[in-house]
């Protein structure tokens, strides 16, 4: 059974170790992983607290396991586009794990005032690209406001509320 809830202080020790994770973390740009602090997820956490419902982190179990997390974060600066992010250790992929984390994270987005939400995968996630077209995102151009030297290779997709 997945269940899905929102990140807490007992979560941080599995996020923390969720990021640490090469594999996991190889097509965000961090192929040894992201080193963080016990402070500096605490204080990551507090950002992620003091932010809701206008972002927000869950952390993902399957069968009372963790196996990883989603995310979402919407700017009102530019019509209320969501930003989505889904992370799964590799003995929780291929399961549908995935799908139903991010189609949580998707829907609280939007019961919290996202119009749009988007994600930009590497081109070389296969697995991630095939799983946002099944949640039917559609690709589209790269807004202006999000072009740079970390998107350059990107592939920007989104999906409208319904």
């Amino acid at each position: 059974m997945v269940t899905i809830k929102e990140t807490d202080e007992k979560d941080l020790p599995y996020v923390q170790k969720l990021w640490a994770d090469g594999d996991v973390m190889r097509y965000v740009g961090f192929p040894q992983g992201l080193q963080q602090t016990e402070e500096e997820m605490k204080a990551w956490l507090a950002w992620i607290v003091s932010s809701r419902p206008q972002v927000n982190h869950y952390s993902v179990y399957c069968d009372s396991v963790y196996c990883g997390e989603s995310f979402y974060s919407i700017d009102e600066a530019h019509d209320n586009a969501a930003a989505m992010d889904i992370k799964l250790f590799r003995s929780a992929r291929g399961r549908g794990i995935a799908a139903k984390a991010l189609s949580f994270a998707i829907g609280e987005a939007f019961c919290n005032g996202a119009e749009k939400v988007w994600v930009d995968p590497n081109p070389e996630n296969r697995k991630a690209l095939a799983l946002y077209e099944r949640l039917e995102f559609v690709r589209r151009p790269m807004p202006a406001y999000l072009q740079g030297e970390e998107t350059a290779a990107a592939v920007y997709m989104e999906r409208t509320r319904k």
